[in-house]
């Protein structure tokens, strides 16, 4: 029987495991840190968290369907769900079938699959896999930009920011606005001398909690069309969170759910109280002095960049996976056209989408991979769908940004409906 690797014991490796084990198909993982958890165990090197850090989407909308979390909290913390993952793990037998303290640094095409070479508490080895499922997350590789001029204080990604005590007595400036942003915002104006955030664009902030209720909560029946969905709703936050611009953030150049919401009103209150300040865009350093664009400027001790990630899948050269400008083009975002034997989980990213609908990708690539074991003539037909065929629409009408970071960005009602109609169609008879 063949033997498939999976690099990554984050909830995307995780599922791609169980898919697998369910299916029958032997695997094998590979985890750089010492345990389960990915970037939600905040003493991973590699993790993103910091203390005060919760799900920003509810727990039941997120949570995999055949494990519910034991909490009953609606939002629950990092430290929560890393005990979620590990019981996870636990419970079907998945930790015993990952290598932990092991990092993958090669990947290269050999026969029919591919040679895994990884450096673990054994030294370095190569191993020989019919397939590899790249699962290593999307949140690791910081985006860190360039500025004009010199800064003489301190600049670091949020990505290294773990505890508000880290800004006691801090002029803090946070350069972006996106939802670590916004939540380290929150953080620091309990603990910096000042916190200014500078934005180059506008946001829709959306509460928690509407009509008592965890907001994705509320509308889980039939998708609404998209331009309806956003009259509706923007009328509804309006009413609710009133209107960002007169906090100062710029007016939006687009559509609600065209780029990912801040699900983070707290900021918006103190922005009311004078806790912070919303700037322009930087311009340029200057010493100390940060100038904006549009005119104004301020002394800092700290720039924090809350500037998103960069794919990275750093141990596998890019033409393997059909990489076009910020992304690597697959079919619905884990087949490359190619076929090589080379799969990819989790490298997808959509309001409300939650590990259920990573695990609904890791159930179809499960039943890819079984039918190419046991039905070749179905896999087939699957391929040839692929090449052949106009891709699924998984944008369900909305226009995203054209940025990096929204390049595998997708609809969650669009792309699960898509995935399951092709797992139908590969499991029928």
């Amino acid at each position: 029987m063949s033997r498939y690797a999976v690099i990554g014991a984050g909830p995307s490796g995780l599922a791609a495991a169980r898919a697998l084990q369910k299916q029958g198909i032997d695997v094998e993982g590979f985890e750089a840190s010492h345990g389960v958890g990915g970037l939600w165990d905040i003493t991973n090197p590699r993790s993103s968290m910091y203390e005060s850090a919760h799900l920003i989407s509810s727990r039941t909308t997120t949570e995999f369907a055949e494990f519910p979390m034991r909490s009953d909290v609606d939002y629950p913390s990092h430290a929560v769900l890393l005990e979620y993952f590990r019981s996870y793990a636990d419970h079907f037998g998945l930790t015993p079938l990952f290598r932990f303290d092991t990092r993958v640094t090669r990947l290269e095409p050999q026969g029919c699959g591919w040679d895994l070479t990884a450096m673990g508490p054994d030294g370095e080895q190569t191993r020989w896999y019919a397939g590899v499922i790249l699962a290593n997350g999307t949140l690791s590789e910081p985006n860190t930009p360039t500025f004009a001029g010199e800064f003489s204080g301190e600049i670091r990604h949020t990505h290294f920011y773990k505890s508000a005590r880290e800004l006691d007595g801090k002029r803090v400036l946070i350069v972006g606005a996106g939802n670590s942003g916004c939540d380290i915002a929150v953080d620091a104006v309990h603990h910096a001398a000042s916190v200014d955030m500078s934005v180059r664009r506008g946001y829709y902030f959306v509460p928690r909690y509407l009509f008592g209720r965890p907001s994705d909560t509320l509308n889980q029946g039939r998708p609404l069309p998209a331009r309806l969905k956003q009259a509706v709703d923007s009328r509804v936050l309006k009413a609710f969170t009133g209107d960002p611009v007169r906090f100062g953030f710029p007016k939006p150049d687009y559509r609600i759910y065209e780029s990912h919401p801040i699900v983070n009103t707290m900021v918006l209150n103190h922005l009311g109280q004078g806790d912070l300040r919303i700037r322009g865009d930087v311009e340029r350093f200057d010493g100390e002095t940060v100038h904006f664009r549009g005119g104004g400027s301020g002394d800092f001790d700290l720039v924090l960049l809350a500037t998103g990630y960069t794919l990275d899948y750093p141990f596998v050269n890019r033409a393997h996976l059909s990489w076009h400008s910020a992304s690597p083009r697959l079919f619905l975002n884990i087949f490359p056209a190619s076929f090589n034997g080379l799969y990819v989980m989790g490298m997808v990213e959509a309001s409300g989408l939650g590990w259920q609908g990573r695990y609904e990708q890791a159930e179809l690539l499960a039943a890819y991979l079984d039918a190419v074991e046991n039905d070749p003539g179905r896999a087939q037909r699957f391929r040839e769908r692929v090449t052949r065929s106009p891709w699924p629409d998984v944008t369900g009408g909305y226009r995203y940004l054209a940025l990096d970071r929204m390049a595998y960005y997708v609809n969650k009602d669009a792309y699960r409906g898509a995935v399951k109609a092709e797992r139908r169609t590969m499991e029928a008879p």
